[in-house]
């Protein structure tokens, strides 16, 4: 399945639209990931902890919003978008959610 953030696919006219999929994930911190990043927040640097989970979570929203299209008979998303958000009363969540347009190419 092809995801882009663009409006068209180069070399691949838009056969049929579909309607709008999403993808939505929600994601808990970890005490000890919270602990080695507050250390890192001192000392300077990335959390590689952190940037796993937000890979992750990416890679989860994005299947879950390729695997809706396929449902719909898609082969593809265009104008994906896709967006960050912290949840709970300490910032504990992280969401992320993308969404697009499925096609047929």
């Amino acid at each position: 399945m092809i995801s882009t953030t663009t409006a068209l696919i180069e070399g691949q006219p838009v056969k049929q639209y579909l309607g709008i999929v999403t993808g939505e994930v929600i994601v808990g911190a970890n005490l000890f990931r919270d602990l080695f990043a507050s250390i890192r927040d001192i000392v300077g640097g990335r959390s590689g902890a952190y940037e796993d989970v937000l890979a992750d979570a990416r890679r989860q929203a994005i299947a879950e919003m390729e695997a809706e299209a396929a449902k719909l008979g898609g082969n593809a998303v265009i104008g994906v978008d896709l967006d960050y958000e912290v949840l709970g009363s300490n910032g504990s969540m992280l969401m992320v959610t993308c969404s697009g347009t499925a096609v047929v190419v």
